[in-house]
């Protein structure tokens, strides 16, 4: 069968056995898997310079899926062939990951897909929604508290967006000029432009500071002036993360699977309160495309791949 792997900037096909599935775990028919900055950084093959991996020859490719189990492993109990499922294949070295004809997942990393969403669509949740999920969880914020979002209008930035609103957080937005009505759209209800003096542009319109920041487009220290003494900076990128100056809390969320909040997450999309985006689809065997068109910025929702 098919996979995707990278080293060194390339992006390859390669035929590799079919995966079969351990106890536990469940074999997916991949029908669509969405391609994400990760999917770049590890294709550049630098993923051991910052402690995340061994040294390989070549890296697996593909965090999100979505498909139908075709074949389940001992003990699996909460799902079996037939079921359209969405999942996160969370681990590194994984010598098959999402981009491919089939994957095999955990059974605690898959959750049923929304009902009645294509494919396509359903695969830009797993990563970027358990991602904000867990940030958020991280930042611990109240109810009424302000939150800076940093690269609002993108695919992980639009979901913090959100789902820090629905959980009555105030949201400070930051973006492109031309992004506004989008971000405000999630539920953003202060919005500064990107490129524009961030700490400044925030505490105009929240006097003394942000109580928390997730930076999502890796803005780091302007992001982190921006927010009140004493707050939360949560970095989304290894090593990213500021020192804590003036007694803020600075950590980095490192995203698990978690099935629980996944099917959350699709209650949240089948009530429409969460806002899928499909920027374009390519074949598999065009993956090349999809990362490049990544790499050259701007997109707005995730680039799906489909074997």
């Amino acid at each position: 069968m098919r996979a995707l792997v990278g080293r060194d900037g390339v992006v390859q096909v390669a035929e590799v056995p079919e995966p079969e599935p351990g106890p536990g775990q469940v074999r997916i028919r991949v029908e669509a898997a969405a391609v994400n900055p990760i999917d770049l950084f590890t294709v550049s093959g630098t993923l051991p310079d910052y402690g995340l991996t061994p040294r390989l020859d070549t890296y697996a490719l593909g965090w999100d899926v979505a498909g139908v189990i075709d074949r389940v492993g001992p003990g699996v109990t909460a799902a079996g062939p037939g079921d359209p499922v969405i999942g996160l294949s969370d681990r590194l070295t994984d010598p098959i990951k999402a981009q491919a004809e089939l994957v095999v997942l955990d059974e605690h990393a898959v959750a049923p897909a929304p009902a009645g969403m294509p494919a396509v669509e359903a695969a830009t949740l797993p990563l970027n929604t358990l991602t904000a999920v867990q940030a958020l969880d991280l930042a611990g914020l109240a109810e009424g508290a302000s939150l800076l979002v940093t690269g609002a209008a993108g695919g992980l930035g639009g979901y913090l967006v959100e789902l820090a609103a629905l959980r009555g957080i105030r949201v400070a937005a930051v973006a492109a000029p031309g992004d506004e009505a989008l971000v405000r759209g999630f539920g953003a209800e202060w919005f500064v432009a990107r490129g524009a003096d961030l700490a400044g542009a925030v505490r105009a319109v929240v006097p003394g500071g942000v109580d928390g920041v997730v930076d999502a487009a890796v803005v780091g220290l302007p992001a982190l002036d921006a927010v009140r003494n004493g707050g939360v900076f949560v970095a989304v990128g290894a090593g990213q993360a500021p020192l804590p100056l003036r007694g803020i809390r600075a950590s980095t969320v490192f995203v698990r699977a978690d099935a629980a909040q996944l099917r959350d997450v699709v209650r949240l999309a089948e009530a429409g309160r969460l806002t899928t985006r499909v920027a374009g689809v390519h074949p598999l065997d065009r993956a090349t495309e999809a990362h490049e068109r990544l790499v050259r910025g701007g997109v707005r929702g995730r680039l799906v791949l489909t074997p």
